[in-house]
């Protein structure tokens, strides 16, 4: 039977990963460094010297980039070639000593959480960035900064508790995305029918006779 633990370890390294990925890599690497957590065989290489560096050095990279609106957009566009797949190695390598199909399971359910959690930033930031000043971005993403540590010591401190709450993100993330995506569709569609008339200029004046 799986341990409760192990299952919140990958659940939280999964989540985290959708939006705030190298800082989630840094922290689970520097507790295992300070011998606060244990983390698995396979993911013990994040508590290595060069690898907390270099996710340390990204965690800043990205702090910084996610407070600046429009730059957190492109910045989250990028990042979803990297989030989502690493959503699913982490949680494999949480269960990397179990059979095949825990494997197989856990890197699916992995990448799946990593994916609607990075949509879902992504797509709430887009909506967000329309506004004109850069307040409600910044409160949102130092929101994002508590929510991650909040998280992750819920995961490691009661995993049955993060359990649960992960649990009613899903449900509350499966009835979110379509109306975000349909918001983010609609802004799309707004954008672009204002640049086309940028593009178009301004009416000639009609001559009089």
């Amino acid at each position: 039977m799986i341990a409760a633990p192990s299952i919140a370890l990958a659940g939280v390294l999964s989540w985290a990963s959708g939006f705030r990925l190298y800082a989630a890599l840094f922290l689970a690497g520097m507790l295992d460094r300070l011998q606060w957590v244990h983390l698995p065989p396979a993911l013990a290489v994040l508590s290595h010297t060069p690898v907390l560096i270099a996710t340390g050095a990204l965690l800043v990279i990205e702090f910084l980039m996610d407070k600046v609106p429009a730059v957190d957009s492109a910045w989250d566009g990028v990042q979803t070639f990297v989030r989502v797949p690493f959503g699913a190695l982490l949680a494999w390598g949480v269960f990397a000593h179990a059979t095949p199909e825990v494997q197989a399971i856990a890197a699916i359910l992995g990448g799946a959480l990593a994916a609607g959690t990075h949509v879902a930033k992504a797509g709430t930031r887009a909506l967000v960035n329309t506004s004109p000043e850069p307040f409600s971005n910044w409160g949102l993403s130092f929101s994002e900064d508590g929510v991650l540590l909040a998280g992750m010591w819920l995961a490691f401190a009661h995993p049955v508790a993060f359990l649960v709450l992960l649990g009613l993100f899903v449900l509350a993330l499966v009835w979110l995305l379509p109306k975000l995506w349909r918001g983010v569709l609609a802004l799309r569609r707004g954008l672009t029918r204002l640049f086309s008339r940028a593009e178009a200029g301004p009416e000639a004046p009609l001559r009089r006779h």
